[in-house]
């Protein structure tokens, strides 16, 4: 529930010789690069496997691969011991869902099966390209006649988060993105939301107006009675200084719920 008060938070409950006398240089460019010939019949195999989502990719385009497919060419090989669709397969089951597995930190990638820090640190490059991508399409329009732009940025940044997270869109007066930050965050169930520190981010930036935003964890997104005072609390603090509430936005995992669809009450 939520606490309030002038300098207080609102809480949200929610190396060898060769054998046979050959040379030993001859044995070792044997090791390394095999003949076709000397190819095994599982080397030859996952050899293909690993050739399949690139031309699969070239046939029919990206839409047309699994989130498998996508993640083995993301990872591009396995380790040594770890054929590579293993691994993409082992990372979705481990994190339960693609929105979750890119939302990881790398530092949660690195100790997984066949994941070193290269491969972690490439994932996590992926995920923040596609952060980007989609920012600077937000700062091209009026976020206001972009609401599915606006919920698929917010999606990708907190919508697989495991604990509760409040953000913050900053508007100029033709409702452009400014700026977006990361107000406070929480557990999985409980956040505490500073009201006063957003109206003054909101003057510090010169903001015209503001989109908020946070996660429900547990993927549904039917606002509680403590998402709705807020709503109504911030409403009222922003309008003191003349800042318009666009929207809050609860993201779920699959859903989101629009306070400004709703009467933003």
């Amino acid at each position: 529930m939520f606490e309030i008060a002038c300098n207080k938070p609102l809480w949200r409950d929610s190396t060898a010789s060769g054998a046979g006398g050959a040379p030993p240089a001859l044995v070792r460019d044997a090791v390394r690069t095999p003949p076709a010939a000397l190819i095994t019949g599982s080397e030859h195999t996952a050899a293909q496997r690993r050739a399949m989502p690139r031309e699969r990719l070239r046939e029919s385009g990206p839409a047309a691969l699994s989130d498998l497919e996508l993640v083995v060419l993301v990872l591009g090989s396995g380790l040594q011991g770890h054929n590579v669709f293993d691994v993409a397969g082992s990372l979705l089951a481990h994190f339960g869902s693609l929105r979750a597995m890119l939302d990881a930190q790398r530092e949660e990638f690195e100790g997984l099966r066949g994941i070193g820090p290269a491969k972690a640190s490439k994932l996590v490059a992926v995920l923040e390209l596609a952060r980007r991508a989609l920012a600077e399409q937000l700062e091209d329009k009026p976020l206001i006649d972009s609401p599915g732009a606006v919920e698929d940025y917010l999606r990708l940044l907190i919508g697989g988060r495991g604990y509760e997270v409040f953000v913050c869109l900053f508007l100029d007066v033709r409702h452009r993105l400014i700026r977006t930050e990361e107000s406070t965050r929480g557990s999985l169930t409980r956040m505490a939301v500073y009201p006063r520190e957003i109206v003054r981010r909101a003057l510090m930036l010169n903001a015209a107006s503001l989109i908020v935003a946070h996660n429900h964890p547990s993927g549904a997104v039917q606002p509680s009675a403590s998402d709705r005072r807020l709503t109504r609390v911030l409403r009222e603090t922003l309008a003191l200084v003349e800042v318009q509430l666009v929207d809050h936005l609860i993201i779920g995992t699959q859903e989101t719920f629009s306070f400004a669809q709703h009467g933003l009450d």
